[in-house]
């Protein structure tokens, strides 16, 4: 792969303007791609072969609104019975009949005729359906709903709209701004220009349009979900910046030697290049391999965010190159820290830790392990849920309207669930249904009925329980659970069988589903990390240390995550808009994107360790040097993507918070703990041991000479005898 990567790169050094106009155009035509051929994103987690998700598509025909949009208009008064005066009544008749005028609006019942009024008299609802699905509800018709409500805001009602077509997720609001700003500081640092610091951006910015203009051109054939271009966005961004990085970086020291930049350029290609081919590699594979859950929305995330480091990769080994060749000797133009990345023979504080470490490699292993340990243990009390509109932002109309209903209702009524009772073989119909009813009712846990809903055949009918507790309680889930119990009895003693749906339920189940996805998934990545990594560094202990470092960092992420967005700590140090279960999708997200970034960690640090070893030093000596060559850049590289992950935990998403905040807690702790403490203090007491590898799987197991090696000993000796170099 190495001799390859040295072609490539040195090609497109050399055709730089011609590889620059391909970007170029790419860019242009997959932008207008995006223009012509892009649809809408959706907010709805779907996860088919669940009861929930069944039971809706099987009678979408029959009640057809069940699948539609829907929303809730509150109306609160300033005072208890406020709601209930003939002039405030006026008021809300009047909003109803121009909310159902607004174009796509199936139905919205009077509230004071469904008596939808709290108990106090303060409060009144009324539920809006559409006449499409949610997806297709626009953003003109949520507005225009909202602007009906005027005489009702001039008779001095508060008025909040909630419900799905109101709980919109995943909007990036500008934070990754933030992100970028701290990373190009961090590179100028770094890589002492601007000139050198400002390529790794550019190559990025680059990478990150050409993927989510691809997701956006999709997203008109396919059914993409709201998170899966900001995911993308977000692993994009980083994988660019650091895939850059660590090229450039190689190519600066080889420039540092005396080699001609063409020539600085293919070997870094051909060096770093096969290890970011290699990172790069892993981390398409974890994401791809989201698709083990067999949850649709998670493998359209997985896949597009697999896709914008395919082009993040591909990027960085010929966009960057060509950019090298424009940049020639000028890349340390406009210099502000003459000794980046320069050590001239000083001892560098990466090698004073590496050597800190392998003088006490047990103490510095079981602090690390303590210290881990500890933040791990909120792990063990892991809830998985989705967010609704108690999750958004305080202070916005979702927000509003889901507070006001679970304080003047109960949180129940923010939390029904859709009963469907099918008593087709019931020898009476009606009767059956009033039987099912009457047990429901009886359950722990349910606070009432709403009156049944009946199809014109009268074999149908759909019963919506009112639980006591709300949507993220663990009571909610147990009470679905002892509906789906009463399956068995109800068929026998009434003739009907039943079905839970609604998207309570579906919450639930998606939830359940993807916690019981997790032990597989990860059992594939743990069997894709030992295969990888005994490729790359023929060796049996690498790999097996490598996991259990992997390990470690999922698990005191997990455990920072829970005790900041579960058990609420940090409250006012990081804005999180509702304390409860963990979105149900972030361990597993977690669990991809973090294994590909803590494998590029482990392949750039520990492939210089046994660059060290092979080439004669001792084993102890080789990490120290290991450490040393590849403490800054990783360093760097990890504050760059904690820098761009952290940024998105200053928006308000109740999505996106949390999973940029995990990977920042994520990176952070494989970086600097595990990458830089625990492989270093593991690899001194394994000594020898360490690269020991079974003489039955060296001559089967394919040799990756990842860091060109067998390259330069062909290179070397051809390059001794000419004493200047050929130019440029």
């Amino acid at each position: 792969m190495a001799a390859y990567l040295y072609r490539l790169g040195r090609y497109c050094f050399r055709r730089r303007r011609a590889v620059l106009a391909v970007w170029i155009a790419v860019l242009i035509a997959i932008g207008g791609a995006a223009g012509a051929f892009a649809g809408k994103t959706s907010d709805e987690f779907k996860v088919p072969g669940t009861e929930a998700q069944t039971t809706l598509d099987r009678i979408k025909d029959t009640f057809p609104e069940q699948g539609h949009g829907s929303a809730q208009v509150v109306f609160a008064a300033p005072a208890p019975g406020g709601a209930t005066t003939p002039e405030a009544g006026r008021a809300v008749s009047e909003t109803v009949a121009r909310i159902a005028a607004v174009p796509g609006v199936a139905a919205v019942p009077d509230p004071y005729a469904t008596h939808a009024v709290s108990p106090d008299g303060r409060v009144a609802i009324a539920l809006v359906s559409f006449d499409h699905k949610l997806a297709d509800v626009t953003d003109q018709q949520r507005e225009a709903v909202k602007a009906a409500a005027e005489p009702a805001r001039a008779a001095g009602l508060d008025v909040a709209f909630g419900g799905d077509a109101y709980n919109r997720m995943a909007q990036v609001d500008g934070g990754e701004a933030i992100g970028l700003a701290i990373a190009g500081v961090v590179l100028v640092i770094t890589l002492g220009s601007l000139v050198a610091a400002g390529l790794p951006l550019l190559t990025a910015l680059v990478g990150v349009g050409v993927a989510m203009a691809a997701i956006m051109a999709l997203s008109g054939s396919f059914e993409i979900i709201t998170t899966a271009p900001v995911l993308a966005l977000m692993v994009g961004l980083a994988v660019g910046i650091d895939y850059a990085l660590f090229i450039l970086s190689r190519h600066r020291r080889h420039l540092d030697e005396g080699l001609e930049p063409d020539e600085a350029a293919a070997r870094a290609t051909a060096t770093a290049g096969s290890a970011v081919v290699f990172a790069g590699l892993t981390v398409v594979v974890a994401l791809a391999g989201l698709a083990v859950a067999g949850v649709p929305f998670l493998t359209v995330m997985g896949l597009a965010a697999s896709g914008a480091v395919v082009v993040a990769v591909l990027v960085a080994i010929t966009l960057l190159p060509a950019l090298l060749g424009f940049a020639g000797r000028a890349i340390d133009r406009l210099p502000v820290w003459k000794r980046a990345l320069r050590t001239g023979g000083r001892t560098t504080l990466g090698e004073r830790w590496g050597r800190f470490v392998v003088r006490r490699p047990l103490a510095v292993l079981l602090v690390g392990l303590a210290g881990l340990g500890l933040l791990a243990v909120p792990a063990a009390s892991l809830q998985l849920g989705l967010p609704g509109g108690g999750s958004q932002a305080a202070g916005t109309d979702a927000r509003k309207a889901y507070d006001l209903v679970g304080e003047s209702f109960g949180p129940g009524f923010n939390a029904p669930l859709v009963v469907v009772v099918d008593a087709g073989g019931a020898p009476q119909p009606e009767q059956a249904v009033q039987g099912v009813a009457a047990r429901l009712q009886t359950l722990p846990g349910v606070r009432t009925l709403l009156p049944p809903a009946v199809d014109q055949a009268g074999r149908t009918a759909l019963l919506t329980v009112i639980p006591q507790t709300g949507p993220d309680d663990a009571g909610t889930r147990t009470l679905v659970n002892e509906i789906r119990d009463q399956r068995a009895p109800l068929k026998t003693s009434t003739g009907a069988d039943i079905a839970v749906t609604g998207t309570t339920a579906a919450n639930i189940d998606v939830s359940t589903k993807l916690g019981q996805a997790l032990p597989p998934f990860l059992a594939v990545i743990v069997g894709i990390a030992v295969v990888l990594l005994a490729l790359a560094f023929r060796s049996v202990l690498v790999p097996l240390k490598a996991v259990a470092g992997f390990l470690l960092s999922i698990t005191a992420s997990l455990g920072a995550v829970v005790a900041v967005y579960q058990w609420g700590w940090l409250d006012g140090l990081i804005d999180v808009p509702k304390v409860g279960p963990v979105v149900s999708f972030v361990p597993i997200l977690l669990i991809g994107v973090l294994f590909g970034l803590a494998m590029d960690y482990e392949l750039f640090l520990v492939s210089g360790m046994k660059e060290q070893y092979v080439h004669g030093k001792a084993p102890r000596d080789a990490v120290v040097a290991g450490v040393r060559g590849g403490a800054r850049v990783v360093t760097a590289a990890a504050l760059i993507m904690v820098s761009v992950f952290g940024s998105f935990v200053f928006g308000h998403d109740p999505i996106v918070q949390p999973i940029g905040f995990a990977l920042a807690v994520g990176v952070l702790v494989d970086a600097f703990v595990v990458r830089m403490a625990l492989v270093p203090a593991a690899m001194a007491l394994f000594g020898k041991a360490a690269w020991w590898f079974p003489k039955r799987l060296e001559k089967v197991v394919p040799r990756v000479d990842m860091e060109g090696e067998q390259l330069i000993a062909r290179l070397e000796p051809a390059e001794q005898p000419a004493k200047e170099p050929a130019g440029v």
